[in-house]
C-alpha cells in the first residue's frame, strides 16, 4: 500500500513533539506504547477526568469524603491509563485497514508495520488484565460497573461504520467513569451521576467532532461517518448545542447531588464548574476553523483544561 511507510524513527504522525515515549522509552517498548497512544496523552485525560468528576460529586453528594477515595481517585487514573491503552489498541486493530488509507493514520503501529495483529492482541490482553487488578479492589457494585463498561468500549470501533453518530458511542464509553467513580464511593448508581453522565457525553460529541473534522476528507472517500461529516459547514451550531447540554446536565447533577446535604455556599461554588466550562468552550467556539487542521488538534487538547476546571470547583465546595 503506497504512503504507508512509517516516519523514520517509527513515530505517530499525531503524537506531541518531544513526547516522553519517542524520547525515553527503551526502543523495544515504543510500537506497544504508541498503541496505547502513551506518546499522545490526551485521551487519558478525556477518561479519567469524569472519573474524578463522579467521585467529587459523590463526595459532595453524601458529605463524606474517606481516606479510601484517595485510592479511587489514583486507582481510576492508573485504570484509565490502562484502559485507554487496551480500547485505543482495539480501536487499531479493528481499524487497521482504515488507518492504512487515511493521511493522519497511516504512521499508527499497525498499518506502519512496527505490529503485528497478533503482538497487538497480546498487548491488549495484558492492559486489560492489568487493569482488573485494579478494579477488583473496589466494592461489588463498581466491579459490575467497570465489566459493563466493556459494551461501549468494544461496540465504538464499529459505530463509523453504521451510524453518523459514532461521537456518541465514544461518549458511552468515555465517560462510563463518572458512574462507576459514583458507585466506588456510594456503593449504588445514583440519578446524579446518571445526569452528569449524560453531560459527559455532550461534551464528547463537542470535543470529539471538533477532532474528526481533521480527517473529514479522508473519511468521505473511504466512507467512514462521523458527526463532522454530517453537521459539515453548520458544525458551530450543533457545537453550541452541545456546550448547552454539557452545562445544563451537569448544573442538574450537582443540584440533585448537593441538595439538601451540601451548604448554600458550596452548592453555589460548585455550580461556578459548568459556568466556567461553559465560557471555555465559548472561547474554542471562537477559534473554530475547520479547514485548519492544526488549531483543531489545539482545540481539541485544550479540553483537559476544560474538564479540569468543574472538577476544581467541586473540590474548593467540598472544603466547604
Amino acid at each position: 500500500m503506497q504512503g504507508n511507510a512509517p516516519t523514520p524513527d517509527g513515530q505517530v504522525a499525531d503524537a506531541v513533539s518531544g513526547n516522553w515515549v519517542d524520547t525515553y522509552a527503551p526502543a523495544f517498548a515504543r510500537p506497544y506504547l504508541r498503541l496505547s497512544r502513551a506518546d499522545r496523552p490526551i485521551g487519558t485525560w478525556l477518561l479519567l477526568i469524569p472519573c474524578w468528576w463522579g467521585l467529587a460529586l459523590a463526595m459532595l453528594s453524601d458529605g463524606t469524603p474517606r481516606w479510601e477515595d484517595l485510592w479511587i481517585a489514583i486507582g481510576c487514573a492508573i485504570g484509565a491509563f490502562l484502559m485507554r491503552g487496551a480500547g485505543c489498541t482495539w480501536n487499531d486493530i479493528t481499524d487497521r485497514e482504515f488507518d492504512g488509507k487515511v493521511e493522519r493514520t497511516r504512521s499508527r503501529p499497525i498499518p506502519s508495520g512496527q505490529v503485528s495483529v497478533r503482538q497487538a492482541v497480546f498487548w491488549m490482553v495484558l492492559q486489560c488484565l492489568l487493569a482488573l487488578v485494579i478494579l477488583l479492589t473496589f466494592n461489588r457494585a463498581a466491579i459490575a460497573m467497570g465489566v459493563l463498561s466493556l459494551l461501549p468500549v468494544t461496540i465504538y470501533p464499529f459505530a463509523k461504520r453504521f451510524t453518523w453518530w459514532p461521537q456518541a458511542f465514544l461518549g458511552l464509553a468515555f465517560n462510563w467513569g463518572a458512574l462507576l467513580a459514583w458507585t466506588a464511593h456510594t456503593g449504588t448508581v445514583g440519578w446524579p451521576a446518571i445526569t452528569l453522565y449524560l453531560s459527559g457525553i455532550a461534551w464528547t460529541l463537542f470535543y470529539d467532532t471538533i477532532y474528526a473534522h481533521q480527517d473529514a476528507e479522508d473519511d468521505e472517500l473511504i466512507g467512514i461517518k462521523s458527526t463532522a461529516r454530517l453537521f459539515g459547514t453548520d458544525t458551530a451550531r450543533w457545537l453550541k448545542y452541545f456546550l448547552v447540554g454539557t452545562v445544563s446536565l451537569m448544573g442538574f447533577a450537582i443540584v440533585d447531588a448537593a441538595l439538601p446535604e451540601a451548604s448554600v455556599l458550596a452548592l453555589v461554588v460548585a455550580l461556578g464548574g459548568p459556568w466556567a466550562m461553559g465560557w471555555h468552550m465559548t472561547w474554542q467556539l471562537r477559534g473554530l476553523d475547520t479547514e485548519d487542521n492544526t488549531k483543531l488538534l489545539q482545540l481539541f487538547r485544550a479540553n483537559r483544561d476544560t474538564g479540569l476546571i468543574p472538577l476544581i470547583f467541586l473540590c474548593v465546595a467540598l472544603l466547604l
